[in-house]
């Protein structure tokens, strides 16, 4: 496959998740050309890993607005040095607002720059957003791309760079594999492994479950070294239940997994 033409950081290691601590009193600096990358410590692949750069495999990773769970792993995976991409699946950016009955909505294919400025439109919406976490996650992605980007609306030619899908909640699991199954096949027909990881849709799972993520991908790309995309068709299974008994005790949970392709 070609590889796509994603951004893979060079490794900082001075970022703690500032956004989570900040007082509702302290703006955020929404310069985006001042951002700085967030880094994910110790960040670097493991000490056994074969380190390619890029990776031999490309990573989706894939939640419902593309600003907490899936950027969390696009931070992690790609400050590691792996070749990842995130995707939302919802028709909207849904952020939590001031009520479960008033969400802030936005729509894909806006910038990170733009949800932040709305949501700080005024002084006492600032203070509101900044303390419940909502514009650090703004302020993250900016820092990373430009903008939520959604599955569904991606096309064949970015889908098809990559080897494996990671889901961090079945039904967007399922949207992703309803989505590859009714999409026009390509000449190639190359496969697609989705996975599903499922993670509560908070910053604190979001960050646990991008480090078991970035774990679970170093084995496939290790293997996908040795054996090949082909062999990695036949090893996956395998992989995925050894890794569902050692690393996913902590939840009843069952790793998902589907063969596409497209």
């Amino acid at each position: 496959k070609n590889k796509p033409n994603f951004l893979v950081p060079a490794y900082s290691s001075h970022y703690k998740y500032k956004f989570l601590v900040m007082s509702s009193t302290t703006p955020l600096n929404m310069n985006t050309k001042e951002l700085s990358r967030p880094s994910t410590p110790p960040g670097l692949p493991p000490p056994n890993a074969t380190v390619v750069q890029p990776s031999f495999l490309s990573f989706g990773v894939v939640c419902s607005s593309n600003i907490n769970r899936s950027m969390e792993a696009h931070v992690v995976l790609g400050n590691a040095g792996i070749t990842v991409e995130s995707y939302g699946t919802g028709t909207q950016v849904r952020l939590p607002g001031r009520s479960a009955m008033e969400p802030r909505v936005f729509k894909f294919g806006g910038r990170y720059e733009d949800m932040y400025k709305d949501l700080a439109a005024t002084d006492d919406d600032e203070a509101f957003f900044i303390n419940n976490g909502v514009l650090g996650l703004c302020s993250r992605g900016a820092a990373v791309k430009a903008g939520p980007q959604r599955w569904q609306d991606t096309p064949n030619t970015l889908v098809t760079k990559h080897d494996v899908v990671i889901a961090f909640e079945e039904r967007i699991y399922d949207a992703v594999v309803e989505d590859l199954q009714t999409r026009e096949p390509t000449e190639e027909f190359e496969p697609i492994h989705v996975i599903c990881l499922d993670t509560k849709d908070n910053p604190h799972e979001a960050k646990i479950q991008g480090r078991i993520a970035l774990e679970l991908c170093w084995l496939l790309e290790k293997t996908a070294l040795k054996v090949g995309r082909e062999g990695l068709v036949i090893e996956i299974p395998e992989i995925l239940d050894a890794f569902q008994n050692e690393r996913m005790r902590h939840t009843p949970i069952k790793v998902l997994h589907q063969l596409c392709y497209l």
